[in-house]
């Protein structure tokens, strides 16, 4: 596998989060390698996205969303879940992709259809907010030989309250395949 490199993050949000698709999700930590193929992910694109916790500006949680592409933006939702995004675009424009499901490839046990279940089955969690994706430890690669896939586009779950950004297709996820969440 390959570790995608800082321009892979840097550029618009859209082509990141589609091209995330089939890329590997890797967590080095207490001495297993955990491996995940990002099978679905959401775009939001920065504080004009009503969607986006970047639209509320610049706060202590949303603080990375503003800082430079590929870095994890990793928060506590709910009470009782994490969620992990991925930093994109220029440092200062707060846009990121949500991954929400992931395709065990090596040492993930549990459900990972939802960014909750995904996060507890790769055991990311608030520590790993704001770490860099380029590190040895927490990444996300290429691999070797990808599948050929077909991306699915449609809205993003749970954002109802954000107006006509509810109904944008930002929602990408690989067609058919099992772990993909639903709705």
């Amino acid at each position: 596998m390959r570790k995608l490199p800082r321009t892979f993050y840097d550029r618009d949000t859209i082509t990141v989060a589609r091209e995330l698709l089939g890329k590997w999700l890797v967590h080095r930590s207490r001495g297993a390698e955990r491996i995940g193929r990002i099978v679905e992910v959401e775009a939001y694109l920065g504080p004009h996205d009503l969607a986006a916790h970047s639209a509320r500006g610049w706060t202590e949680r949303t603080k990375v969303m503003f800082g430079p592409p590929g870095h994890a933006y990793v928060y506590f939702i709910y009470g009782m879940h994490h969620c992990m995004n991925v930093v994109t675009e220029r440092e200062g424009h707060a846009s990121a992709v949500l991954l929400r499901a992931v395709e065990p490839v090596k040492n993930v046990t549990g459900r990972t259809s939802g960014p909750g279940l995904l996060c507890r089955a790769l055991r990311i969690d608030r520590r790993l907010n704001a770490h860099d994706l380029l590190s040895d430890d927490f990444f996300i690669a290429s691999p070797r030989r990808s599948p050929p896939q077909v991306i699915v586009k449609r809205p993003r779950v749970g954002v109802d309250y954000a107006q006509h950004w509810a109904r944008r297709h930002l929602r990408f996820f690989i067609k058919d395949n099992q772990f993909v969440s639903r709705p």
